[in-house]
């Protein structure tokens, strides 16, 4: 969390892009985000004249679009000394918090579904629920380094196999490890080696079967 923060303060990450893809989801208006982007573009004194002035606002809409990010917890505003005179500054650190807490959830997110997706994908395969220890089994397997790619293609081996259990499904995945066969190049060019195999097999039987001595002559 705290590297995240580090990153928006630093400017590392695109926080324009990152407002405008989430400010929905912090529950801010256009007007407010307006406000914000411009914020972070001018140095952090808080000046409401120069705002309204520079984005042709009225001060009331200004003062009050700020009083509803602070209520937002968006932004806060700190009263500093500076040569004896004391100056308001915005405080952006809620924001960043919020922005930070964002990404992180997003990325949990999309972690779970994709776990869901392959679950998902065993469970419409095999036409039923999937069991708690057939669920253990999944993730041992990409705990161990399978990708979601190389299981789905054992999965729909199986299936064109006429099985649907997940043993037979782990005897795939360790001969496919056991041969090097890592991604789905690999898996199609097995099957292709192995079909040119039989293709040779069919063609020298049909050779040794081949009644020479009957054959009639043209």
């Amino acid at each position: 969390m705290e590297k995240v923060i580090n990153l928006i303060e630093q400017g590392t990450v695109n926080l324009p892009k990152l407002l405008l893809l989430n400010y929905k989801n912090l529950k801010i208006t256009s007007d407010e985000l307006i406000i914000i982007i411009y914020l972070l573009n001018e140095n952090d004194i808080f000046n409401p004249k120069k705002i309204a002035d520079d984005l042709c606002l009225s001060m009331p809409d200004v003062l009050e679009i700020i009083s509803n990010l602070q209520e937002k917890g968006v932004l806060a505003i700190s009263v500093r000394k500076n040569n004896n005179l004391r100056e308001d500054y915005i405080d952006f650190t809620n924001l960043y918090n919020k922005l930070a807490f964002l990404v992180i959830n997003e990325d949990v997110v999309k972690d779970d579904e994709k776990k869901e997706n392959l679950f998902d994908c065993f469970e419409k395969e095999f036409a039923r629920t999937l069991s708690p220890v057939e669920y253990e089994l999944i993730n041992g397997w990409k705990e161990i380094g399978y990708s979601e790619e190389i299981i789905t293609l054992a999965l729909k081996e199986a299936v064109f196999n006429g099985v649907s259990n997940l043993r037979y499904i782990d005897k795939i995945l360790y001969e496919w490890k056991r041969k090097g066969i890592n991604t789905k190049e690999d898996v199609e060019k097995n099957k292709q080696n192995f079909q040119n195999k039989n293709n040779k097999k069919i063609e020298n039987k049909e050779l040794i079967d081949y009644d020479w001595l009957n054959a009639n002559e043209e």
